[in-house]
């Protein structure tokens, strides 16, 4: 009887130790709901971090500066729209612009199976494709970004992006594999529908969050108040310095990641399911740092953590530039995309809490904006960079630039005593409380 009493209580307490504890973000109704939209649409964001490049690496057989290209065209939008958007997201209501964003990628992904089963898949129309995702990504993402400020108190958001990257982190472990899977089945542009029917469900979860929005009132014409964002960010030594080296970290990125997928598929031989199994790996990573995130920024600080998520993600790129091929290089690139999943959560989670932390709520649409241009200026540039250094200098070029590079930004990033000695998120000084006029001085 004492047995089967044990064997009764062990699933409970071990249960327990997952449980929300009393205070615990996901115990709040409204974040939770937010909480699990980003789970769903990201679980179908892994079909489309798949089933796109492999469409066009595979059946389409791209080049290197192809694959570059397509990434750069995604980014375009950033640098052509951020800055409008943060003067108009300022000015309404942010929630209905995150849902019609969902909505709208969903029916933009679904374009590419019956593009594809009339016979009319291109690189063309994939250009296409990534343009307005990247231009939905540019008003959606930033809105996104804002309505999680409007439901969780600003000391509480090093935890919030913690445990939203955790959501992110869960679908990036379960689904690359069932991504993979898919492709392989039905091919890698019907496995869109998927990414398709589980954004729809995400905005159907969107349209019940309760959020109470205030739009801004700001009495500015459109350029001024575009100027006033732009004066915002610079006035803030912070702030410039961040959006420096995580612009820098960015043309890394794109550079590695253009060549990444070419790299597993026309050296390692790896097949469209071989390619989802190891991009697992990356979701072990996310879902590693994520959990440990929040812990590691309140024991370090987020300035030093935001510094080692640029070396981390460094050496993963570095590794897999000098690994050889056969066995050894299949796992060298499931340890890059690791490495490069605890470097990144330990970037991102760290630069959104400290940008938003210092930003009064009037301002937060158009430094949001800003910031996101400003980051992903050097992006389309280190995509055409990757891709030209793919096909004329090898894969291993674009992977080792992207690793030096990321690796020297650590180096240099820590010497920086502005990024170095945020041990604590900063609070809104009184001045910033106020929102900026066209007049005001700049520091």
């Amino acid at each position: 009887m004492r047995a089967y009493a044990c064997r009764k209580l062990i699933p409970a307490r071990w249960l327990q130790r997952f449980a929300p504890g009393p205070t615990d973000l996901l115990r709040d109704a409204v974040y939770r709901r937010l909480w699990l939209s980003i789970l769903i649409s990201s679980f179908g964001g892994q079909v489309t971090l798949l089933a796109l490049p492999l469409s066009a690496a595979v059946l389409l057989h791209a080049s290197p500066t192809q694959m570059g290209i397509l990434t750069a065209v995604e980014i375009a939008p950033f640098a052509l729209f951020s800055l409008p958007t943060g003067v108009w997201l300022d000015r309404g209501r942010k929630l209905p612009v995150y849902v019609v964003g969902e909505l709208s990628i969903a029916l933009t992904v679904a374009t590419v199976p019956l593009a594809w089963w009339v016979g009319w898949l291109s690189m063309s129309w994939l250009y296409i494709v990534a343009f307005v995702i990247g231009s939905v990504n540019t008003t959606a993402g930033s809105a996104a970004q804002i309505v999680l400020t409007q439901i969780v108190p600003r000391e509480r958001l090093v935890e919030a992006h913690a445990k939203n990257a955790l959501a992110s982190s869960a679908a990036e472990v379960a689904g690359p594999g069932a991504a993979g899977a898919l492709i392989k089945i039905t091919g890698a542009p019907v496995a869109l529908l998927a990414d398709a029917a589980m954004l729809l469900t995400s905005a159907s979860i969107l349209r019940g969050v309760a959020v109470k929005e205030t739009p801004g009132t700001t009495n500015a014409a459109f350029g001024p108040a575009m100027r006033e964002g732009l004066r915002f960010v610079r006035s803030h030594r912070l702030l410039v310095t961040m959006a420096s080296c995580v612009g820098i970290w960015q043309m890394c990125n794109q550079a590695a990641m253009v060549v990444q997928i070419l790299f597993a598929t026309r050296r390692l031989g790896l097949t469209e399911r071989g390619v989802g199994l190891s991009y697992v790996a990356l979701g072990v990573g996310t879902v590693g740092a994520s959990s440990i995130g929040y812990r590691v920024a309140r024991r370090f600080g987020p300035g030093p953590t935001l510094v080692l998520g640029f070396a981390v993600s460094g050496a993963g790129w570095l590794l897999l530039a000098m690994s050889p091929l056969g066995a050894l290089g299949i796992a060298a690139y499931a340890a890059m995309l690791l490495l490069y999943g605890v470097g990144a959560v330990f970037i991102f989670i760290n630069f959104l809490s400290l940008r938003q932390s210092v930003t009064p709520g009037p301002m937060l649409g158009r430094m949001t904006s800003t910031m996101r241009w400003l980051i992903l200026l050097p992006a389309g540039p280190g995509a055409l960079l990757g891709g030209w250094l793919g096909e004329h200098l090898g894969l291993r070029a674009a992977l080792g630039f992207g690793g030096t590079t990321a690796v020297l930004l650590a180096a240099v990033a820590w010497r920086l005593p502005v990024i170095r000695s945020v041990k604590t998120l900063p609070t809104l000084k009184a001045e910033a409380v106020t929102p900026y006029s066209a007049d005001s001085p700049v520091a």
